[in-house]
């Protein structure tokens, strides 16, 4: 068994509430969510509204299956226009970990 995941630090453009915020972070999640059947989540820096960090997670028998939906999370979140991706940090745990 593998587990995959990814950390997003994220700098958010026009954004000046966190109403706003919400506004441009559930889409991405829920998009993450629903194309690749990840578990996904804002899983820092809620109170700045012009900063997210996202949390992906996968588990699979395979590590080039978890390599590819994992690669595939990436492109996605760093081609949507109203965010700038800073920062990606990627883990992938096996059985010995």
């Amino acid at each position: 068994m593998y587990v995959g995941t990814l950390s997003f630090d994220l700098l958010l453009g026009d954004v000046h509430s966190l109403k706003e915020k919400r506004s441009v972070v559930r889409p991405i999640v829920a998009e993450l969510q629903r194309k690749f059947s990840v578990s996904a989540a804002e899983v820092g820096d809620q109170d700045l509204h012009r900063r997210a960090l996202i949390g992906v997670a996968l588990v699979s028998g395979d590590t080039g299956f978890v390599s590819d939906v994992l690669d595939r999370c990436e492109r996605l979140v760093a081609a949507r226009p109203e965010v700038e991706l800073l920062s990606v940090r990627r883990r992938l745990h096996g059985d010995e970990d």
